[in-house]
């Protein structure tokens, strides 16, 4: 086929009295308002006296009706473009046929190639003619086409911009629409009658409230036809008078549908308006059938109000301004187990039962909960909701609900039992264990306690090889031994994980602390039979007593945990007693903390960046690591004082601190082309204490971000594998929320959790960072190398962005970059740098990569 090229000029052709630029229209018919586009037949194109005239106001009219011609010589493939048509769609001359093809919509291609088909094979006069998009939708064109055989063959055709023209019907078709609906949801029709003729207009709706078929011809005397024999009279009368004063009238009245079903309508009409025919009313019908049945019921609901007060199952007392019950349901004497003539007059007071020690006045009058006294002196918990109304003869008086809860009460009892011991083992939990030790410490026998810090030695391994469900097994059968083989005076807790704590109120009965401890390991240093096998364990058990009378649970439990640290630097399986300069030691990590509280309550703590760069160097984001210039013991790594932070619950608050202090720093930063998303340098934050599990999670990220003006899309938030595992619905909302806004959660140090690679496909993240232990050994290690390109195929495969950590000479760097890893973090790009000196790299650009090893 003979290649189809656009010719600047106008082409050879017949004298048929075609125009190139099309036909002539004058202005005000080339903008219509909603009409059909306008048609331009090039083969009826004349001329007057002076051409170039003719064509430049030919031309015009084309602008101005956003129009253009072409034409096609099927003989020669030569196609011609007006220049209305080369403005309208934007090409040049020297554009090819399949170039105007590709700017087609892609979903409208199909239709192209049917249009043209339908140009080829069409033999009559009319145009054959297809409406097309641009190639982003947002424009619509009108093509007209029709194949002319005279002298050889040729294809002529128009262009038309249409869009506003078909913007414009979708708005009106939308407002009819909405017209519609708004009548439907309304149960309203409108109406037009002819006073003179009596013919009226309906619309759909009232033919619908009417039970009337649509389309049937009504009249003044049909539309009284279905008004109520009762109801006839005194309407018609209305609206004659309507007719004769054109004052406006509004009424209800009954209907009877064809189908036999009774409405109520409401009925509003008025003359037309001043322009309006003056014989011709117009009006609205609304069926508001619904609406009377309601106002009926209600008239009928004080009866009902009575019976329900006397039937219904819920205690329900009247109570005059002074606090006396002057009337009772059943539900309320069956309650309280006497009759009605006993509770008249009693007060409040007088029914609470005596261990509700709170102030009675008025009590039944509020809402909340009370503990009611029956008649045989057992009390009766109950919730209370009142109110207060007024009778028929205008006395005002509470109204009081009482819901026996004692039932609800039980369950609470047990929840609060469930919420505070260990789910797994049934031992009490953490907040059973301070609960415990504030009772003992405060009263006089405290030198007469003892607590241990038991930690299973080595249990991870349990979990990472046999699997969970083993580890919980293992975890079960220790509880139990420890319960059976202790003391009475003993309690036995599991903290969390692996570790369990016994609280002894009487350690002289266990022969002293020292016994107590080598008791509890013998009793840990076992062989478990889990699922048909053996388990040898062991634990390594830290103990201390009450220093003194000022010593706290926390305290107590400061003393055994650091007792239990130094058991493990001995090995397995150790007892070690908290002695005086462990426990000075202890306060001295409470010194620190409390230290540690004050520098980032005073933004004392300072902040390092180490770049994370692409293959070529680009510096793509940063993490920010946090470092305490200490007063006394100097610059001091997260490694001095993270463990202090998280023994005082305080990694929540560093966490907070470092997002300010990051996002600060990295909104004043400058920004390189080719940052995080092209945007700007990312900023990354490693949280360990806020995790998408607190409540307010999201709120102290955005408000982060809002004070900082940072973009979304530069903030990266970075959490260690194990927190991302099983994450509740809440934690995945959290993060869901955050990720429309533009943030990115990195996934740390993965593959040494406690999941496999499969896991990777669950964990709501988008950039996986390859931990330090498998970079390190990458190009000696086969193992380290198959763990690397296994979690970079996976992630690659799964949308994720893969960033090598510790990456920290050339061969590293080029082996990852040869298995496609992603970005990279180490000291072979970059140190950890002050603020002021990451902002010098950031200017320097691309980070120089060695070649060599």
């Amino acid at each position: 086929m003979a290649e189809h090229v656009v010719r600047g000029g106008p082409p050879r052709v017949p004298a048929t009295g075609f125009d190139p630029g099309g036909q002539a229209q004058s202005p005000e018919a080339a903008t219509p308002a909603v009409e059909e586009p306008v048609v331009v037949d090039p083969a009826v194109v004349t001329y007057d006296d002076d051409p170039s005239t003719e064509r430049a106001l030919l031309l015009e009219s084309q602008r101005i009706a956003r129009l253009g011609s072409w034409m096609l010589d099927l003989d020669s493939g030569e196609i011609y473009l007006s220049d209305g048509l080369r403005s309208l769609v934007g090409v040049g001359r020297d554009t090819a046929i399949e170039e105007l093809a590709a700017l087609v919509h892609p979903d409208d291609r199909e239709r192209l190639a049917e249009f043209r088909a339908r140009v080829h094979a069409h033999r009559s006069t009319q145009p054959v003619e297809v409406e097309l998009r641009d190639g982003d939708g947002d424009r619509v064109f009108l093509v007209r086409a029709r194949t002319i055989r005279d002298q050889g063959e040729r294809i002529h055709g128009t262009v038309q911009d249409v869009t506003k023209v078909r913007h414009l019907e979708r708005l009106l078709s939308q407002e009819s629409r909405l017209f519609r609906e708004a009548q439907r949801v309304a149960r309203l029709g409108t109406w037009e009658w002819n006073t003179e003729t009596g013919e009226c207009l309906w619309s759909s709706m009232l033919y619908e409230l009417g039970g009337v078929e649509p389309g049937t011809p009504i009249s003044y005397s049909d539309y009284m036809k279905i008004v109520h024999p009762d109801d006839r009279g005194w309407v018609d009368q209305r609206w004659q008078e309507l007719a004769t004063t054109h004052r406006p009238v509004e009424c209800e009245h009954r209907v009877i549908r064809p189908d036999g079903k009774r409405r109520v309508f409401r009925i509003r009409g008025e003359a037309a308006g001043p322009d309006g025919d003056p014989v011709v009313m117009i009006g609205t019908a609304q069926d508001v059938t619904e609406q009377r049945s309601t106002e009926t019921r209600m008239q009928r609901s004080s009866k009902r109000f009575t019976d329900l007060v006397a039937i219904t199952p819920v205690g329900i007392g009247l109570f005059d301004d002074a606090g006396r019950l002057v009337d009772a349901n059943d539900a309320l004497c069956s309650l309280l187990g006497m009759d009605l003539e006993r509770l008249r007059g009693m007060t409040a007071d007088q029914l609470t039962h005596p261990d509700d020690r709170e102030p009675r006045r008025a009590r039944a009058f509020q809402s909340g909960q009370c503990v009611l006294m029956a008649a045989a002196g057992k009390p009766v918990y109950c919730e209370l909701t009142s109110t207060v109304s007024v009778s028929d003869d205008g006395q005002r008086y509470w109204l009081v609900v009482f819901a026996d809860v004692t039932d609800r009460r039980r369950a609470a009892e047990r929840l609060r039992y469930q919420a505070t011991h260990d789910e797994l083992t049934g031992l009490p939990g953490r907040a059973a264990v301070k609960e415990l030790l504030g009772k003992l410490l405060g009263g006089r026998d405290f030198d007469r306690i003892a607590l241990l810090f038991c930690d299973v030695d080595n249990f991870k391994r349990v979990n990472d090889s046999l699997g969970h469900d083993v580890g919980d097994e293992l975890i079960t059968a220790l509880a139990r031994r420890l319960e059976r083989g202790l003391p009475p005076s003993c309690t036995v807790a599991r903290m969390s994980g692996d570790e369990y704590v016994v609280i002894c109120s009487d350690v002289a009965e266990a022969g002293g602390v020292e016994a107590l401890a080598n008791t509890a390991a013998g009793l840990l240093r076992t062989a478990v039979p889990v699922r048909g096998q053996l388990l040898r364990v062991s634990a390594c058990i830290g103990a201390a007593v009450p220093s003194g009378p000022e010593t706290t649970g926390a305290d107590l439990l400061r003393y055994a945990d650091a007792a239990m640290f130094a058991a493990k630097e001995r090995g397995t399986g150790r007892v070690s007693l908290a002695s005086a300069a462990l426990i000075a030691s202890a306060n001295s990590q409470m010194m620190l903390e409390g230290q540690l509280r004050e520098a980032i309550a005073n933004d004392q703590l300072i902040l390092h960046y180490q770049p994370v760069v692409g293959s070529d160097g680009t510096i793509l984001s940063a993490e920010a690591l946090v470092r305490w210039p200490h007063p006394e013991r100097g610059l001091l790594m997260p490694g001095d004082f993270l463990p202090v932070a998280e023994q005082g619950d305080l990694l929540g608050e560093l966490d907070r601190w470092v997002l300010r202090a990051a996002f600060a720093e990295a909104s004043d930063w400058p920004q390189l082309a080719g940052g995080t998303l092209g945007g700007g340098v990312g900023i990354a934050v490693n949280l360990g204490g806020l995790v998408p599990g607190d409540p307010d999670f999201v709120d102290t990220v955005s408000a982060a971000v809002a004070a900082t003006g940072l973009s979304w899309d530069r903030v990266v938030l970075e959490l260690v594998e194990t927190s991302l595992i099983d994450l509740p619905s809440r934690s995945r909302e959290a993060m869901d929320e955050l990720v429309e806004r533009g943030v990115r959660f990195a996934v740390d140090d993965f593959g040494t959790g406690y999941s496999s690679l499969a896991r990777l496909k669950e964990l709501p993240a988008q950039i996986i960072k390859i931990d330090r232990r498998f970079v390190s050994g990458v190009a000696t290690d086969a193992s380290d190398f198959a763990v690397a390109r296994a979690l970079v195929d996976m992630a690659r495969a799964m949308g994720r962005r893969c960033v090598a950590e510790g990456v920290e000479n050339a061969t590293q760097f080029h082996v990852l970059r040869g298995v496609g890893v992603d970005a990279y973090q180490g000291w072979l790009m970059s140190r950890p740098l002050p603020a002021e000196r990451f902002r010098e790299l950031l200017k320097q650009g691309p980070v120089r990569i060695p070649n060599g090893a």
